[in-house]
């Protein structure tokens, strides 16, 4: 009779709330109830037959799918709960609980090809399956997003792109980041961005002094035409790029001119403007000034009829030649002095910017640093190579400021390093303005002073030159574009 009572309560126990997780110990079967605690359900014989099935199934919808785990218990510090089909699983938390452990985890649904539980805060929880283990996952996770996501750094700012850059663009990431510095390697690096500017900007120069006439000319052509197409792709991918960049960072918060990187550009497209301008008109007027003193002096010593004829050439000759050496013709010094200008800015920013980006991504940034050190040298020594005169003293101090603005640049960063914060507001506007401004200057130089008086102005050396000539040129153009296109996808 009392066996009878046990199997109708058991019986009436089962219709009343859902078991889940039956197991045996000894002759009589357990479950675990929906607030988690271990009951028994009903005793069966020693041969083994049971009066109940093994497993009590717990609600679940229409289509089988789990809707809770319960009977939620610990091995170690690791979670463990029961499924509806009597299976362990294993509850992913990110944190150990501090509290007493939930009996149940509710209203389980997936998240494509993962299951989630809500706890009874109504956080998910990553339920997983039976052999799997939590640092498996966290690993697969962890590889997942660095794979990814790609963090590299853009003018001293890390930028990071894909998977994790939502967490990556947080409030928190706008402090100062303690990283680990390699300073001797930095130390060295100085020295070999030294070397590497200083041969990119000079061998132009040596260059130009080879005995072959015609092949010191398709050289001269091929570096020069390299060079423009470094300075043009410069000034839009990299520079352009990079103020953009500082100008959207979610550190500076949102601006209210959206075109601020346009309007900077074109900023620096008309200071240049300006500053040629005025400068070749002032260089002009010096230059008919003194034509004219010489022919007055001229005219006082020879007979009134032969001095109108001698003021006549001399002002003939002032208005066509603009050969190579002539110090009227726009394509001089002054242009190569803008351009220079428009190089030192960002060559600065470049130095310390290389600086103080981390450890691991600095030796790919140095290797990219020095081709583009290299190639806009080329392109500043070829321009220098063209003025008239000899090396020394102007060119080579127009080339050496060059060679040496980066490794100041990199000395600078080197006494900042650990107070340096690329995110900063006012770093952001500071370095997006410079680049901007830059970018400008370039574009002006680039276009205009380089590629179209070369190419498509009265008087370029191209405008009119042999098929071999052109396209020894072209092919050069093309490659100093693509090239330092390349690059600006790491720097």
């Amino acid at each position: 009779m009392a066996s009878i009572l046990l199997l109708l309560t058991a019986i009436a126990s089962v219709h009343a709330q859902t078991y889940s997780g039956c197991h045996n110990h000894s002759s009589v079967e357990y479950c675990y109830g929906s607030d988690g605690s271990e009951t028994p359900v009903f005793t069966y014989s020693q041969t083994g037959t049971a009066t109940l099935p093994a497993t009590v199934a717990a609600s679940t919808t229409s289509t089988g799918q789990t809707t809770a785990v319960t009977g939620c218990h610990n091995h170690g510090s690791d979670v463990y709960c029961i499924d509806s089909d009597g299976h362990e699983v294993q509850v992913s938390l990110t944190a150990t609980p501090t509290g007493e452990l939930p009996a149940q985890y509710t209203s389980c649904h997936t998240h494509g090809s993962e299951q989630y539980c809500v706890d009874p805060d109504g956080n998910d929880v990553q339920i997983l399956e039976e052999g799997a283990s939590a640092s498996e996952e966290t690993e697969s996770e962890s590889s997942g997003e660095s794979g990814g996501e790609n963090c590299h750094f853009h003018a001293g700012v890390e930028h990071c792109v894909g998977a994790g850059e939502s967490e990556s663009s947080g409030t928190s990431s706008c402090n100062v980041r303690d990283r680990d510095y390699d300073l001797p390697l930095r130390i060295g690096t100085l020295f070999v961005i030294l070397a590497t500017s200083s041969i990119g900007v000079f061998a132009p120069m040596l260059l130009a002094k080879l005995p072959f006439q015609t092949l010191n000319t398709m050289v001269s052509t091929a570096i020069k035409q390299f060079g423009t197409g470094v300075i043009i792709s410069t000034a839009f991918v990299h520079l352009y790029t990079h103020a953009t960049l500082m100008f959207t960072n979610d550190c500076l918060g949102e601006l209210e001119y959206e075109a601020t990187t346009s309007a900077v550009v074109m900023a620096g497209i008309f200071i240049s403007f300006l500053i040629e301008y005025i400068g070749h008109r002032i260089i002009l007027a010096r230059a008919a000034r003194a034509s004219s003193t010489e022919t007055e002096s001229a005219s006082q010593a020879v007979p009134k009829d032969s001095a109108h004829h001698q003021q006549t050439s001399a002002l003939t000759q002032l208005s066509h030649n603009h050969g190579p050496s002539d110090p009227t013709k726009p394509d001089t010094k002054f242009s190569v002095l803008v351009m220079e200008a428009g190089i030192i800015f960002h060559s600065v920013i470049i130095g310390v910017t290389l600086v103080v980006a981390g450890d691991s991504f600095y030796k790919t940034l140095l290797v990219v640093i020095v081709f583009h050190q290299f190639f806009e040298g080329l392109a500043l020594g070829a321009r220098i190579a063209m003025l008239p005169g000899k090396i020394l003293p102007t060119k080579a101090l127009m080339a050496g400021a060059f060679a040496l603005v980066t490794p100041v640049g990199m000395a600078i960063g080197m006494g900042v390093l650990h107070s340096f914060n690329g995110n900063d507001r006012d770093t952001l506007i500071a370095l997006g303005t410079l680049d901007a401004l830059s970018a400008g200057i370039l574009v002006w130089v680039g276009v205009v002073d380089m590629w179209a008086r070369d190419w498509v102005i009265e008087g370029g050396e191209l405008m009119d030159a042999s098929i071999g000539k052109v396209m020894t040129g072209g092919i050069s153009l093309v490659a100093g574009m693509v090239l330092m296109g390349v690059l600006g996808k790491w720097a």
